[in-house]
């Protein structure tokens, strides 16, 4: 009789914590979006480099879901951003840098994106660090920066808290609401180089004036750890590096890469190679840089995760980690971003879900996800209708492992639309006919392609010929062995050429493009 009633008792006990899960599940979680600038996917521990000292932010992964197969819609920071807001390819909302992409993101657009949708529906909102893309009444095509731009009058509707700059297209430093602890924070008697230690204080400081009946969603843009400049490496933090030679990657080359297509001699990133990663010496200056920085973040996301805990909130929040784009730093023979080989656009990607039971997290996820995917997840993590708008998929399913794999994604879809000779301060009226023109002469190196599990195919598909790539990425995750003219492959290469046609064809015509 007592081993019954102690069975009963089990029983009941385990009905109530299940029920309480169930409700906290039910709840609307805090949801803290972390991103950092030209962070690189395997500058990590929990990639594979403890060399770079990212304890906290592989605490994360542990104890959350972290993605091996999580690819950029785009790799260069602009466009990046609105794709991951926005749940939208750059073909399709067309807000980059360069003609004819150079649009600016309309308020109706921005009504759909996830700050927006959120705190719609009651929650507060918060952005800290770099925005990086204009946001006006109506789209229009840049002729070059945003003349007299307010930031408070353009963003104020969709955010609580802000506390942070444009970048790219004249948006100068703004915050909202006002008080001194932000002064403070903000003072210009804070030396540049503590330009991480800010975004860590504001973040706290959000959290700190967050009430307690409200959910939140905060977004932190990291300036870090993009970084050509002494002036931004916080001392402390320089000398956890001084002395370490970190490892090369198999495919970093130094000098110059003879074997790239002859069109990226157009691209930016052959020069920057040459002046910044093509020598050992520079190699390991630049990675040291980086490190550092990156190392400085870290510091904020274990602060972030105490001040959390501290507050009793840890426990419903979710906590998503990525980066805007990757960096080749001398891979390739390339430096800079946006090029479709996976130093580029392969993305770091860490969920974690303080409501999840301590014995269920922490594992490997291996399905393909896409930053275009962001915007879709966070709405559905807060409990909303996902608008049509968005291209991306909701990934809370895989997350939480009750997705039918079946069903999920084959590949996803990858492209590069920056042409640096098009980009300027100042655009010329005839830059549709300067476009055309470096397309007749051979020189643009626009690309799109598809990364599935095993294979990766893209194509500079403006240049005559077309110029096409094709890798087996399980023997060749380094990308060394161009597979387009081997006989065997000629059926991948046919389905992978014909997948990007399909998608290019469908994300390009599909609704919520640019209203001009």
């Amino acid at each position: 009789m007592k081993n019954r009633n102690s069975i009963l008792l089990l029983l009941v006990g385990l009905l109530c914590s299940a029920e309480a899960f169930a409700d906290r599940q039910s709840e609307q979680p805090n949801i803290v979006f972390l991103m950092t600038d030209d962070q690189r996917w395997d500058n990590f521990g929990c990639y594979g480099r403890p060399e770079f000292r990212t304890e906290n932010i592989d605490r994360l992964a542990k104890e959350g879901v972290i993605f091996d197969h999580a690819y950029y819609a785009v790799a260069i920071c602009l466009p990046s951003r609105v794709t991951m807001m926005s749940g939208r390819y750059l073909s399709n909302h067309k807000v980059g840098f360069s003609h004819p992409y150079n649009y600016t993101f309309s308020k109706s657009d921005f009504n759909n994106t996830y700050p927006a949708m959120l705190k719609a529906a009651g929650y507060r909102t918060g952005f800290i660090g770099k925005f990086g893309f204009p946001v006006t009444d109506e789209a229009y095509e840049r002729k070059g920066l945003v003349s007299g731009y307010d930031l408070r009058q353009q963003l104020s509707p969709y955010f609580d808290f802000f506390a942070g700059s444009g970048v790219h297209f004249r948006g100068a430093f703004a915050s909202w609401p006002k008080d001194e602890e932000m002064e403070a924070i903000y003072s210009q008697k804070r030396p540049l180089n503590e330009r991480t230690l800010k975004t860590g204080d504001a973040m706290i400081h959000f959290l700190k004036t967050q009430p307690k009946e409200q959910p939140f969603c905060l977004s932190v843009s990291f300036f870090a750890v993009k970084n050509d400049k002494d002036r931004d490496m916080y001392p402390p933090d320089v000398a956890e590096f001084s002395d370490h030679d970190f490892s090369v990657p198999e495919n970093w080359v130094e000098g110059r890469n003879t074997k790239l297509p002859k069109v990226l001699d157009n691209w930016r990133g052959v020069p920057l190679h040459k002046q910044r990663t093509s020598t050992p010496a520079l190699y390991q200056k630049l990675v040291r840089r980086f490190a550092t920085q990156g190392y400085s973040v870290d510091q904020q996301v274990g602060r972030l995760v105490q001040q959390l805990k501290e507050m009793g909130v840890l426990d419903n929040t979710v906590i998503i980690y990525t980066s805007d784009n990757g960096r080749f730093h001398g891979s390739h023979g390339l430096y800079d971003k946006a090029i479709l080989y996976d130093e580029s656009v392969k993305a770091p990607f860490i969920v974690f879900d303080g409501r999840v039971a301590k014995a269920e997290r922490g594992r490997r996820e291996s399905a393909l996800m896409s930053s275009v995917d962001v915007a879709p997840t966070i709405v559905s993590y807060a409990g909303l209708n996902i608008p049509e708008s968005m291209q991306g998929r909701d990934l809370t399913p895989v997350i939480q492992q009750t997705q039918d794999r079946e069903q999920w994604r084959e590949a996803v879809y990858i492209e590069s639309l920056f042409i640096g000779s098009l980009h300027s301060k100042k655009v010329p009226e005839n830059i549709a006919e300067i476009n055309e023109r470096v397309i007749e002469e051979n020189k643009s190196y626009r690309s799109r392609g598809v990364r599935t599990e095993r294979y990766k195919y893209f194509s500079y598909y403006e240049h005559s010929p077309v110029i096409e790539e094709l890798y087996d990425m399980e023997a060749d995750p380094y990308e060394q062995h161009n597979l387009v003219t081997s006989p065997e492959y000629s059926e991948v290469l046919n389905k992978l050429r014909k997948e990007t046609q399909e998608r290019h064809a469908l994300i390009s015509s599909q609704e919520g493009h640019p209203q001009r």
